[in-house]
């Protein structure tokens, strides 16, 4: 093993990770480098929908707008603390400009004004995008910045173990295994900033980027402290190449086609509604909704749990058909709203891949992209696992609640709650990547301890010895074994039952992960297999965390649970379709997961903190800025 010290680590090169490094070496902190399984990896570079969104602080026109009223709408959905909510709006600002000074580009008018558009859970028209690769236009950006500064990179490095201090709880550094060749590195550093994206590994149906899986079960490996992770988002999406069927691909009006075994083809959305009209204006409201919601049961979200009933309890595939309308489609049938919007938009056209073209051109091109041809064959879909809206606890600097000088930031760092403004994520990452960076650089410098090396080597020791063990399981059927159990228990739909046994499979699993052994395995399936204790650990925290769900909050965001005593959904779907309400007194609260003494995962609870409403005066927070006080 090699072992290399550093001021600060940064673990992961999506949008967060990047950017955290970029900004710490404009604030002088050295030595740095940023450790990555390949910066062409991630969620970041390889993820988009119709319309990409950036959630930012208005900046156009008149409509009035402030950091907290920004926070307030942020803490809206519940489940959040305002403090952190106010940071995330207060570094909207410098973020964005940040990315729009590196070339990133985001639209704007000929005075210079950042025009916006209303997303969802937005009152305001905050939000902005540069076409359906947002994410990829600021990963290429700041990447280019990072080669401008000489910042070193080290790629297909994948972190199988995060080092800890156990006397002061405190994050040191990281071990890596290199992909190419299995080599261990183990890497010490005064601070770790954790960038590795959201659970993309948990899930069989899933729209992460196949190239992500996450990492968040390094950090429960040694103990950092969970929060909402029973919160996560899930769509309508694409299954051969792997995309959000959002906006635009809803609004268009496609046919939902359902193919059984047979390869018998029948148009399975008819089964539920009265009319025609009624079962298309349902699927063009999803375009504006795309995220499954129980607030939207009933509602436009009938149209995930239909699938979801299509797909997974009848076994059949569902297709989105762009080539033809049905016999009986009649535009002037249509709602207002839908009439008004594709009048508007010029979206005439006697299919629903006609309106496409008028509408959103580039969405047609993005499939063509992929060996897709929307003109020619029908568009595999299901209702597929996309983010989560909660991840590690962290404060109002993006440092662990409970792990000093380990700062996630990201997906990873879980600071929404229930709901949140569509693209408020990548305002998150960058915002917390900016403050974890002055964090750091305002705590000047914080010496390893003394043990620090015999932390690391006692780590290369347990792996030497588990190497010597020849491995028995296939880390491959392991992964779907667990993939599978998520999405049939943790996902969207919500029992009891079903998440009760799942977590008895889920800790029988993990106990066989853990004993099995790591020799005789190439370089590339050493590194999966440890991934897959990681991985299997953080599913066991996932499934504790939506057990507690199903006992307390009840059906909200973006999840039901099922229940006998609940509320019937639809008079088309089976007794057993019946919605647990929600108890509202759990937004004003906040999940935690962590270790047990025993080291198994726990829950607690916390209350939110409300917006700070700072009346600060000018002189005084000069003074204490330049005295460095922000940091103590």
């Amino acid at each position: 093993m090699t072992m290399k010290k550093l001021h600060t680590l940064i673990i992961g090169s999506g949008a967060s990770g990047l950017c955290a490094a970029v900004r710490l070496d404009s604030l002088g902190v050295a030595p740095l480098a940023v450790y990555t399984e390949g910066l062409k990896m991630g969620t970041s570079l390889n993820t988009g929908s119709d319309k990409q969104t950036y959630y930012k602080l208005g900046m156009y026109g008149t409509e009035a707008d402030s950091p907290e009223l920004m926070a307030e709408d942020l803490i809206a959905g519940g489940s959040v603390h305002g403090d952190i909510a106010l940071a995330e709006a207060a570094m909207s600002v410098p973020a964005f400009s940040h990315l729009a000074a590196l070339g990133v580009p985001f639209p704007h008018d000929e005075y210079g004004q950042y025009i916006g558009y209303k997303t969802d859970h937005d009152p305001k028209r905050r939000a902005t995008s540069c076409g359906p690769y947002t994410s990829r236009d600021m990963c290429r950006a700041l990447t280019a910045e990072l080669k401008r500064r000489a910042i070193s990179v080290m790629e297909y490095k994948n972190a199988v173990r995060l080092l800890k201090d156990p006397e002061t709880n405190r994050c040191i550094g990281a071990v890596f295994a290199d992909r190419l060749t299995g080599e261990l590195e183990a890497v010490l550093a005064e601070n770790v900033v954790f960038a590795v994206g959201g659970p993309g590994g948990l899930y069989a149906t899933s729209v992460y980027p196949k190239v992500h899986t996450g990492a968040i079960g390094l950090a429960l490996e040694i103990g950092a402290e969970t929060r909402n992770l029973a919160e996560s988002q899930y769509g309508l999406a694409s299954l051969k190449f792997r995309w959000n069927v959002s906006g635009s691909y809803m609004q268009v009006l496609p046919r939902f086609v359902s193919v059984d075994q047979n390869g018998t083809e029948r148009e399975f959305l008819r089964e539920y509604f009265s009319s025609t009209a009624e079962m298309y204006d349902m699927i063009f409201l999803k375009g504006y909704q795309w995220p499954f919601a129980a607030g939207h049961v009933p509602g436009s979200s009938l149209i995930d749990i239909f699938t979801y009933v299509e797909t997974v309890e009848r076994g059949n595939r569902v297709y989105l058909d762009y080539r033809s309308d049905p016999e009986d489609f009649d535009f002037d049938s249509l709602g207002e709203e839908t009439q008004l919007y594709l009048t508007r938009s010029n979206a005439f056209g006697n299919t629903p891949l006609e309106r496409l073209q008028k509408m959103n051109m580039p969405a047609i091109e993005l499939y063509a992209a992929h060996g897709i041809k929307l003109e020619s064959e029908m568009l595999e879909i299901a209702v597929c696992a996309q983010h989560n809206n909660g991840g590690l606890a962290a404060d109002k600097w993006w440092e662990s609640t409970n792990l000093s000088h380990f700062f996630p930031v990201g997906e990873v760092n879980g600071s929404h709650g229930v709901t949140r403004p569509g693209g408020s994520a990548f305002n998150a990452g960058q915002a917390g990547a900016f403050r974890a960076a002055e964090r750091i650089a305002g705590n000047k410098s914080s010496p390893l301890p003394r043990n620090a090396e015999k932390i690391a080597e006692a780590a290369l020791s347990e792996l030497q010895h588990q190497t010597n063990l020849d491995a028995q399981l296939d880390w491959r059927k392991e992964r779907m074994e667990f993939q599978q159990r998520m999405s049939r228990a943790g996902a969207f739909i919500r029992s009891a039952e079903n998440v009760t046994a799942a977590l008895s499979e889920a800790r029988q699993q993990y106990q066989r992960l853990l004993q099995d052994g790591l020799g005789g395995l190439k370089p590339d399936d050493y590194t999966e297999t440890l991934r897959n204790r990681q991985l299997c650990l953080a599913h066991l925290y996932y499934l504790t965390s939506i057990a507690e769900q199903i006992k307390t909050s009840g059906s909200r965001g973006g999840s039901i649970v099922l229940s006998e005593n609940g509320i019937p959904i639809h008079n088309g779907l089976e007794s057993k379709w019946k919605l647990a309400p929600e108890d509202p007194a759990y937004r004003k609260k906040m999940m935690l997961c962590h270790a047990g003494k025993d080291g198994t995962p726990e829950i607690s609870w916390e209350n939110c903190r409300e917006v700070p409403h700072p009346d600060g005066w000018f002189e005084t927070v000069w003074k204490e800025y330049r005295e460095g006080k922000l940091h103590e």
